[in-house]
């Protein structure tokens, strides 16, 4: 570990013991929510819907882990995805330079899967015209339908570096039965990633026209997963070095 690592590391532990620090943190986080924060921002001309936060530790996982298939649930406008497929066309490029070898995009195996009940038409015209999109694969259909599971499992298998990202229906069940699914996928050493975990730390009654609320939401389903999964921890550091993230608990690495 370099002298600059070492006083990152020493930075992030300190953050998650800064009472004040976090406080103030999750004042901003609360009240940027209400404001919609996250819709001001898009990747590559797609709205993502993210924190600039966790756009950024996304990246970090991505190139720590280097896999060859990210599953995203949840697929909106599509900014996620192709941040997605941005990602992992830029592994390939390194890959390639690194090999001294010329790069045919064309050629990659490494793909993006998302999955949303419902691809609306103008979304989904708008990723199909998107210079990203061949590395892309989207699937219609609810992400727990045990069809649609089955077609995801499918279609990982073969792959040996996979990332898992949930970010559709918000409520305890729901992502549970995501955890359920999905989880067995993620590789050793790699990550899913539960999105909106922070639903748990907001005000009771903060989301009147959705089925999900304190107490019924991806952070009481990551807790409940973790009960019977002692393959997968939370990666508090992440968090910690954060501060801004809608997905505390919610990067879950697989240990291996």
């Amino acid at each position: 570990m370099t002298d600059f690592t070492r006083q990152v590391h020493e930075r992030i532990l300190n953050n998650g013991k800064d009472l004040p620090l976090k406080h103030a943190a999750q004042s901003f986080l609360l009240e940027s929510l209400r404001a919609c924060y996250s819709y001001n921002f898009s990747w590559l001309s797609r709205p993502i819907i993210q924190y600039p936060q966790d756009m950024a530790a996304l990246q970090e996982l991505i190139w720590a882990t280097r896999p060859d298939l990210i599953l995203e649930t949840g697929i909106a406008h599509g900014g996620s995805l192709i941040f997605s497929a941005s990602m992992l066309a830029l592994l390939d490029m390194c890959d390639a330079i690194e090999a001294g070898r010329t790069m045919d995009p064309r050629q990659s195996s490494r793909r993006v899967i998302g999955l949303d009940i419902d691809i609306r038409a103008h979304n989904k015209a708008a990723i199909e015209a998107h210079p990203m999109f061949s590395r892309i694969t989207m699937i219609e259909g609810s992400s727990i339908d045990p069809e649609v599971v089955e077609q995801v499992r499918t279609a990982a298998a073969g792959y040996s570096r996979v990332l898992v990202c949930l970010d559709s229906m918000h409520t305890h069940a729901h992502v549970l039965a995501e955890l359920m699914a999905y989880a067995p996928l993620v590789t050793p050493g790699s990550y899913c990633v539960v999105f909106d975990t922070i639903v748990e730390d907001m005000p009771q009654g903060s989301f009147p026209d959705r089925p999900w609320d304190k107490g019924d939401n991806p952070k009481t389903a990551v807790w409940e997963f973790l009960k019977s999964h002692p393959e997968f921890e939370i990666d508090a550091m992440m968090q910690d070095k954060l501060l801004l993230t809608v997905a505390p608990d919610g990067f879950l690495r697989r240990k291996g």
